[in-house]
């Protein structure tokens, strides 16, 4: 049984409806229960960091998710369900995540992060700005359609993929692992970004598989025959 986690926010339907299509059944749910006895899950998501942490926190799924991920189940993060996984995020302040994977979630002005002396309290300046400077280039922010992903290493969910696939990307905010092991793919927008990682059971993506046509019903596809 795949279960979708359901916490308030994001694209469930889309979700769904895209696993359908490649043929398999799914189950859209909040129960811990559910989720915690399921054989894989989703964590789907758009919106805020620290809404998406609140909604699950709020349902007591942070515990399941992690039971699950424990028990060497398969487990499928898109886009803030990505976010969602790391230590901390610095979307609007400093909030803590389920620090399952080492590392951070910034800003794609990330050069223009505030860090105090100890290192502890981050922020972006002009967080909510239309277009940032990276790398002496104008960006618009959100990083918002079509783009390529670059394979860094051999992932099963990405099996039968031809190089540099476009995927569908709408964010503001990427991940910062603590190490290089778990990158699975890269992206480019003004900088290389980790568009997607993979540790054993767990494969995160900061692009939305249900929205990337062709390629990214194969990548669901694939993550359902595991």
């Amino acid at each position: 049984m795949i279960a979708i986690i359901d916490y308030g926010m994001g694209n469930l339907r889309s979700v769904e409806k895209a696993f359908e299509k490649v043929g398999f059944d799914t189950v859209v749910t909040d129960k811990p229960e559910i989720i915690e006895n399921a054989d894989k899950i989703v964590l789907p998501g758009v919106g805020a960091f620290k809404d998406a942490k609140d909604g699950l926190q709020e349902r007591s799924l942070v515990e399941p998710i992690k039971n699950h991920i424990k028990q060497n189940k398969l487990f499928l993060g898109i886009c803030l369900g990505l976010h969602l996984l790391f230590t901390r995020s610095y979307e609007d302040g400093v909030h803590e995540g389920l620090d399952i994977v080492p590392g951070e979630v910034v800003r794609f002005n990330a050069d223009r992060l505030n860090v105090d002396s100890t290192g502890e309290q981050r922020e972006a300046a002009g967080a909510h700005d239309a277009l940032s400077v990276v790398n002496g280039q104008k960006l618009k922010i959100p990083h918002m359609g079509w783009n390529t992903i670059q394979e860094k290493k051999e992932v099963p969910v990405l099996k039968g993929l031809p190089a540099d696939p476009y995927m569908y990307f709408v964010h503001s905010y990427f991940v910062v692992p603590d190490s290089d092991e778990v990158v699975a793919t890269e992206t480019e927008y003004g900088v290389p970004f980790v568009s997607m990682i993979s540790i054993d059971n767990i494969f995160a993506m900061q692009f939305h598989p249900e929205k990337s046509q062709q390629y990214g019903l194969m990548i669901l596809k694939n993550f359902g025959e595991l």
